[in-house]
This record gives structure tokens, sequence and C-alpha cells, in this order.
């Protein structure tokens, strides 16, 4: 999104409750951030006072926050990415030696998975939060 529409977009109030940015716990917020844009093919932006955020392109950021002193405690991020642009994260995975898992409790590695009719896979950042990138949202009862 051009930089002006991400401008008036920023300053025109909701009209229904979005999530506009969540904080990442890193022990070393460059690498994770850097790691998450080279797999999702994105950029790293200009750190914004102790983050430094990935744009995702819907307006929504992962704003990551260094933690050096905690452990950090593994979350769940999951990402819905266009079928054509889900074959080259895969790759990129390989391309950097992370094994990708067919389920969430990476029991399948080297596979992916067919959930709700489109293609998925799991694979750790380098805190061990469980990433995700699927095709297809997951349908809800």
């Amino acid at each position: 999104m051009p930089y002006d529409q991400q401008r008036s977009r920023a300053l025109t109030p909701p009209d229904t409750v979005r999530l506009d940015h969540t904080a990442v716990y890193a022990s070393d917020r460059r690498l994770s951030a850097e790691f998450i844009a080279v797999i999702l093919g994105l950029e790293v932006g200009a750190p914004f006072g102790p983050f430094l955020p990935v744009d995702l392109g819907n307006g929504v950021t992962l704003d990551y926050y260094e933690k050096r002193t905690e452990p950090i405690q593994s979350q769940h991020y999951a990402f819905l990415v266009p079928e054509d642009r889900f074959d080259a994260a895969v790759a990129r995975l390989e391309a950097v030696g992370v094994t990708y898992y067919a389920d969430p409790g990476h029991t399948e590695p080297g596979r992916t998975n067919s959930l709700f009719g489109g293609r998925g896979a799991y694979f750790e950042d380098p805190d061990g939060h469980n990433m995700e990138i699927m095709t297809r949202p997951y349908v809800r009862p």
C-alpha cells in the first residue's frame, strides 16, 4: 500500500475492531524480524522506539521487542499467504535450513498439510515461536 494511503488509513478511525499490531518477544529483535521477513517475502521497517516492525501488508505489524535477560515464552503466529506465494515461502525455509512440518506438534517433518482445501506448514523461528503459513483460513463452527 502506498505511503499516502497508509497515512490516510492511519488517520481514519476504524469502523470495526481490528488487530493493529502485536509485540513479538525475541532474544535478538533484528535476527527474528529479518528471519520472518525473509520467509514471508516482506521487509523489516525502521525501528520505532524499542520495536522493530515487520509490516504484514494488511495494516497489521509484528513489532519485535528484545528481551535478552528473560526466557522467551513460545507463542503461535499464523499467516495467511496467497497460494502463489506458498511454495516460495517453503523454498525459503529449505534454503535457510529450517525444518517445516505438516502439523502443529512438529511430528511430520518436510511435509505440508491440506487443511480446508488449502496448504499449510509449521516451523519455528529463532526463539522457538511456532509459526504457521497457510493458504486458506480455518473453517470455524
